[in-house]
């Protein structure tokens, strides 16, 4: 089977093997631009899947100008959130790559709790499904998948954690108190509250490790005296295609780059407007000659809100669109892992799927 490009399918999967993953980098029009209308939002947001879309226009697949063109732009890293700009891909690559780190990059989750005593307002079920959203700081390269069927769990594939904890009363409360704090002991189950147990020999196969919540402060129960909380937690190695708790990410997202064109000069007391219209740090304002004068400084920061459009004056004078094969990728870890090493989890993915795929094709005869 060969594409229109005069490339065989075989030639065009191996492309994910290239420098970076494939894509068809002329999927755009011949400007590159999607447009953004007052009434319909986002138009020209469709793909090009076989060249000739555009006469005149060479919009074939070439694997040399994919990989000069194609670039990974980090913009920041602060607070487990990454940013970083995706250049040069088609949107279904940059989608296939969102829902990876959604669903496929694997994570440790408590999967199994064993409840030997709990006295608490909270039901069992309740409470197991409130430790197993608990984010567990542990290196899921560290361990194997748990096998289907097995109860037990072994030193490879199993991390054991234990809360217990019972409330009782403070003796030396002042008898006129009303606050918790100051009456009970243990009244508040937290997360930090949780430890480690070590299965066989883990403590010789992670002598450095430090197995816990990801965060200490998140509330699991409330107690009163003489309630107590006794459980054993079974954490294994999961991917959040089965379940939403081994998801690795609390947001993965991208956004195509704002593209925004003054039309023509625009002064005084319309600048002012205008830069009213769009989020801080898009429309800067220059004072040239004794006038005000609006320039588009950061169009990254705008937001698409489309107020601009809603001016009689103004929606004439500017021109909104986004750059279709620019994505801007946030990701924003639950603090299991780093942003950055998801991000890689993520590419060492697509790129197994991409060589299974090419594997397949090679044990299919090929006319």
């Amino acid at each position: 089977m060969t594409s229109k490009a005069g490339m065989t399918t075989r030639e065009l999967v191996r492309c994910f093997r290239s420098k970076r993953p494939h894509t068809c980098i002329t999927s755009v029009s011949c400007c590159g631009l999607m447009g953004v209308s007052p009434s319909r939002g986002s138009y020209k947001v469709h793909t090009t899947d076989f060249p000739g879309n555009y006469p005149g226009y060479d919009d074939a697949w070439d694997q040399q100008r994919f990989e000069e063109e194609f670039r990974v732009d980090v913009v920041g890293e602060e607070d487990g959130v990454l940013e970083f700009d995706m250049v040069g891909i088609d949107a279904a690559i940059a989608n296939a790559f969102r829902r990876i780190l959604l669903a496929e990059v694997p994570t440790m989750a408590v999967e199994k709790v064993f409840v030997y005593n709990n006295t608490s307002i909270v039901q069992d079920e309740i409470l197991a499904h409130r430790l197993g959203l608990i984010p567990i700081r542990a290196d899921p390269r560290l361990f194997e998948y748990r096998n289907q069927g097995d109860e037990e769990g072994t030193e490879i594939d199993t991390l054991q954690f234990q809360l217990k904890i019972k409330c009782s009363r403070n003796p030396q409360a002042a008898k006129e108190s009303s606050d918790p704090n100051e009456l009970y002991f243990n009244h508040k189950v937290y997360s930090k509250h949780m430890t480690w147990v070590p299965l066989g020999n883990q403590t010789d196969l992670f002598p450095d490790a430090d197995f816990r919540p990801v965060h200490d402060d998140i509330l699991i129960a409330l107690l009163r005296p003489g309630q107590e909380i006794d459980v054993l937690m079974h954490c294994v190695k999961g991917i959040g295609k089965d379940h939403a708790k081994f998801s690795p990410v609390a947001t993965a997202s991208y956004r195509l780059l704002p593209d925004i064109t003054l039309l023509q000069p625009i002064e005084d007391e319309a600048a002012e407007t205008l830069q009213k219209c769009f989020s801080p740090g898009v429309i800067e304002i220059q004072n040239i000659k004794g006038k005000k004068v609006a320039r588009v400084a950061n169009a990254r920061l705008d937001t698409f809100s489309r107020e601009v459009f809603r001016h009689e004056g103004l929606k004439n004078l500017v021109r909104l669109a986004r750059v279709r094969n620019h994505y801007i990728f946030s990701v924003e870890s639950t603090g299991i892992l780093p942003p950055d090493v998801l991000v890689s989890e993520a590419i060492k993915i697509l790129m197994g799927k991409c060589q299974r795929f090419l594997n397949e094709l090679d044990s299919v005869p090929m006319e």
